[in-house]
């Protein structure tokens, strides 16, 4: 609401303590054999790909989530729901690796071993029920995102896309951050456009017929950005 996307992008990377930061990289580093897998698709670069788009695709997922739990159906808590963590990933990812590789183990913590090809579900009730501030639906999103890739409906990631993509992220996060004056970047200035120069035109209703009248005045509140 107050013009924050870059929030998108940073909400990924924050967490709310040290504990919740240790159990995303634990399961994290669980997922480290993605990187190993390239033989079934998977690798280093298919990992860099899909991590850039689980990041932003997810985030975007919640966001329409609350929208329609706060607009349609009047929940108001989800106004004041502060979500962070870098779980839809997680998540995410462990929903791909179950899909390719349904045959590996997930290791939590060195003692925790759960068979992959039902983690994303048994993490997710897992963490709902051992941390009750777990975002249920922050970690549904991660899995919804994750089985769109793992079935083909996201697919041809390449090194173009990416680095397009990246760009454009880029793009958001900086013009956001002056946009909303979140951070001042002095060499960057947004201006509207009110060149009183330029005429405008508009049509007023005379009679039975209508006159054309031009007019140098610019319209109220038109702003070209």
């Amino acid at each position: 609401m107050e013009g924050h996307h870059w929030r998108i992008i940073t909400s990924a990377f924050s967490h709310i303590s040290i504990l919740h930061l240790v159990f995303n990289m634990s399961a994290l580093w669980s997922l480290g054999v993605i990187e190993q897998l390239g033989h079934i698709g998977l690798g280093v670069e298919y990992y860099l790909h899909y991590t850039l788009l689980l990041i932003v695709l997810s985030g975007l997922l919640v966001l329409g989530m609350y929208h329609i739990l706060i607009q349609k159906f009047k929940v108001d808590y989800f106004r004041r729901v502060t979500a962070v963590g870098y779980s839809c990933v997680v998540f995410g990812w462990m929903t791909i690796l179950s899909t390719k590789q349904p045959s590996s183990k997930l290791e939590l913590f060195g003692f925790l071993s759960l068979p992959i090809s039902f983690a994303p579900f048994e993490s997710l009730i897992f963490t709902s029920i051992i941390v009750p501030q777990a975002s249920f639906l922050g970690h549904l999103s991660g899995i919804v995102v994750g089985y769109a890739i793992a079935w083909g409906l996201i697919h041809g990631m390449n090194n173009y896309w990416a680095v397009s993509m990246l760009g454009w992220i880029i793009l958001v996060f900086i013009f956001s951050l002056k946009k909303s004056g979140a951070y001042n970047f002095n060499f960057l200035e947004i201006e509207s456009v009110t060149d009183t120069s330029l005429p405008s035109v508009r049509f007023l209703a005379s009679g039975n017929g209508r006159t054309l009248q031009m007019s140098t005045l610019p319209d109220v509140g038109s702003n070209l950005v």
